[in-house]
């Protein structure tokens, strides 16, 4: 079969949807880095329209005269544009705009994580369809390499496990927690004012950011369609100043995990779990020394074994450098009438519901100080198949806590526990329940 190329003399151009933090960095790495650009691409790179809202917002970016245009569907649509880098975000129009471009002919570059993880087969078989490539490194850890190696470079390996700091936000606030003693929303504060928050936080907060991203990244881990939907998500807003003392007490630190891994499902068929929410890790385990604002993906394989990316998730310019990346790759292809991979969901595995997944907790429990309290907790937790790993009395009266640490338990059993306890006259309040991964000692 003969390779169809493109004349080496015609530029290839490309089209940015956005000119804001991120697509402002792209039109300027466009321009500096022009001659290096067409050089590994092996044609020139053409910036051909810049979409945006406003014509007269204020840009940090100096946009060649007569590019602005706030007709985005007819810049997409023109016939005449080989990539289109989406960096708009949202769901709409980034979804109409994204399969207009496919449509016409163009190669899409997207960050938009929101987008493929509510609807990514749609735009996967647009792009089939349309024999053009969809690529989206920008979408997940900013900078951070790690979409294409889970693509691409473990595509002959057997990914069995991702865990990761994918929100640069939380992962801000709860180190300051760690480190300052902060509680979360003197925390936050901080946050918000060094511009590492937003106004509305959450999106970060909550855990719909890292949902997404988990998402993704289980997707392409486990050939499988997984949308923001099947993830269980829980955020950082309940994480308390006792919560962090606690975990330091253990040698250990919070910090907001998304994790997709492979787990028995109904059948004994292993199946997919995904899920974002606060848990207390070691502070051997590589995760635990990833500060500030920074993200790290581990991940777990059977060849490869142990693995680890690490690097700024966030910020214009790191996001930018992704989204460069993936548009060098895609201009080749374009070049020589190749396509990239696509997706791959042959797996097809279930996805495994939270209360059949299994990890450790810990329990902080307010009781009345007198005989027989701690027999009666243990009682309840073995009642419903909770090994109790580690337990301890923390003050007096009525001031006295238990805390208690667990073996591996599912999910379920772990609730219906807590309801229990909840129950017990003995107890006055469950103050805290959290996960505890890593390595059981």
């Amino acid at each position: 079969m003969s390779v169809v190329t493109v004349d080496p003399d015609l530029p290839l151009k490309v089209a940015v949807l956005g000119c804001g933090v991120v697509g402002s960095q792209v039109v300027r790495l466009l321009g500096e880095q022009s001659g290096d650009l067409a050089a590994r691409v092996g044609a020139p790179v053409e910036l051909a329209g810049v979409a945006v809202r406003r014509l007269d917002a204020p840009r940090d970016v100096d946009v060649p005269e007569g590019l602005l245009t706030t007709d985005a569907l007819g810049l997409v649509s023109r016939g005449d544009i080989d990539v289109v880098v989406e960096v708009i975000g949202g769901i709409e129009p980034a979804r109409t705009l994204i399969l207009a471009a496919l449509d016409a002919g163009a190669s899409v570059v997207t960050a938009n994580k929101a987008l493929l993880a509510e609807d990514g087969p749609t735009l996967y078989e647009a792009a089939e369809k349309a024999g053009r490539d969809l690529y989206y490194e920008a979408a997940v850890a900013g900078a951070i390499p790690i979409l294409r190696p889970l693509r691409e470079s473990l595509a002959g390996d057997k990914v069995t496990r991702v865990l990761g700091i994918v929100n640069g936000t939380t992962n801000f606030i709860l180190d300051k927690m760690d480190t300052h003693g902060a509680g979360f929303e003197e925390a936050l504060e901080e946050a918000q004012a060094l511009g590492y928050a937003e106004a509305d936080p959450t999106a970060d907060v909550e855990g719909f950011d890292a949902a997404a991203k988990a998402a993704i990244l289980a997707s392409l881990a486990f050939h499988t369609r997984v949308t923001a939907a099947d993830v269980h998500r829980e955020g950082i807003s309940d994480v308390t100043a006792a919560d962090v003392r606690s975990a330091r007490d253990m040698g250990s630190v919070v910090k907001l995990l998304a994790i997709a891994e492979l787990a028995p499902a109904n059948g004994g068929e292993a199946g997919v779990s995904v899920r974002v929410h606060p848990a207390m890790i070691p502070r051997t385990h590589p995760l635990a020394s990833v500060r500030e604002a920074y993200n790290a993906v581990f991940v777990e394989s059977e060849a490869a074994g142990q693995l680890m990316f690490y690097g700024p998730g966030a910020g214009g310019a790191p996001t930018a450098s992704a989204v460069l990346g993936d548009l060098v790759t895609v201009a080749r292809n374009h070049r020589q009438g190749a396509r990239g991979v696509g997706e791959s969901a042959y797996a097809d595995r279930a996805v495994v519901p939270m209360g059949e997944t299994r990890t450790r907790y810990h329990v902080a429990i307010d009781v009345d100080d007198r005989a027989g309290v701690l027999a009666a907790v243990a009682t309840a937790f073995a009642t419903h198949g909770v090994s109790i790993q580690i337990v301890r009395q923390e003050g007096r009266g009525d001031d006295a806590q238990l805390v208690v640490v667990s073996h591996e338990a599912t999910d379920a059993q772990l609730s219906a526990t807590v309801a229990e306890l909840r129950g017990m006259d003995i107890v006055r309040d469950v103050t805290s329940v959290m996960r505890v991964e890593g390595t059981e000692e």
